[in-house]
């Protein structure tokens, strides 16, 4: 069965835009976009459309993807040191010549709402679900949620290696009592793991790696990214075999990018509303 993600994303936008209706001020997100491939583009385009569409204000810097790391560097500590600016994101992926996590560890914790700053991420591993979670391990957990699948006691198998989604995932999943089996794309024999799990979740950016025989009958499969060759698109599932034993499949493609915008207006929003209690 392929889970209607639209449903899930429809809920967000029109609590979120409920909830943004009753501030006499608004929220604002400010952005940083460096490097104009087509990808950074749209996903930047998709945040100040779904920004704008509830309510929340949304401010873009441009810069050329010669910038060098030193000046992006004092850029985000201008953005630091700005007063008026309360939380803001910096779009990723980065030019290569920029180190990323370098950035990242240099935007101020208090004003990342992406949660990727090492000082926030630890928090995870602390049980510590009070304030923020990343954007792409909250829509899992949002999925699993809609779907009534309690994943206490379950095994769940992920397969990716990232520090912004694998880790935070892996945390969410343990502190939510799932046992969990971390993998990767050079994990040998992984059929061996993805067999003892009633949930898959994939983002290897490697093409069609989960296939039907690697999975148990009526496993949930969650499949969050793609990789482009000879510009097609290839899935790391092969869902539409594995819609066939019946399975709950997320559907592809489409969604990834429309949940993971839905839950940082979440954390705009929130962000918000614990600087005007404060």
């Amino acid at each position: 069965m392929i889970i209607d993600w639209k449903k899930i994303w429809q809920k967000i936008y029109d609590e979120l835009k409920q909830e943004v209706s009753k501030l006499k001020i608004k929220p604002t997100l400010w952005a940083i976009l460096v490097w104009n491939n087509s990808s950074s583009l749209r996903y930047i385009e998709q945040k100040r459309k779904w920004a704008q569409y509830v309510w929340i204000n949304f401010k873009l810097e441009k810069f050329d993807e010669k910038i060098s790391e030193l000046e992006l560097y004092n850029k985000i500590k201008s953005f630091n040191e700005d007063v008026n600016i309360s939380w803001y994101i910096v779009q990723l992926p980065l030019p290569k010549h920029i180190n990323s996590q370098k950035i990242i560890n240099n935007i101020h914790p208090k004003k990342d709402v992406d949660w990727f700053h090492p000082n926030n991420q630890w928090k995870l591993l602390l049980w510590d679900e009070s304030w923020f979670v990343p954007c792409t391990p909250a829509w899992i957990m949002e999925i699993l949620k809609h779907e009534n699948i309690n994943v206490e006691w379950k095994t769940v198998c992920v397969i990716w290696r990232s520090n912004i989604v694998w880790k935070p995932v892996i945390s969410l999943l343990i502190n939510a009592w799932a046992t969990v089996i971390a993998c990767n794309s050079k994990t040998k024999n992984i059929e061996k793991f993805t067999t003892q799990a009633e949930i898959v979740i994939v983002a290897a950016w490697s093409p069609w790696l989960l296939k039907v025989n690697m999975l148990k009958v009526w496993a949930v499969v969650i499949d969050v990214w793609f990789t482009v060759i000879n510009k097609k698109i290839h899935w790391d599932a092969d869902t539409k075999l594995i819609d066939l034993v019946w399975s709950k499949v997320t559907p592809v493609p489409g969604w990834v990018w429309a949940l993971t915008v839905a839950c940082l207006m979440k954390n705009t929003l929130k962000a918000h509303n614990f600087q005007n209690k404060k």
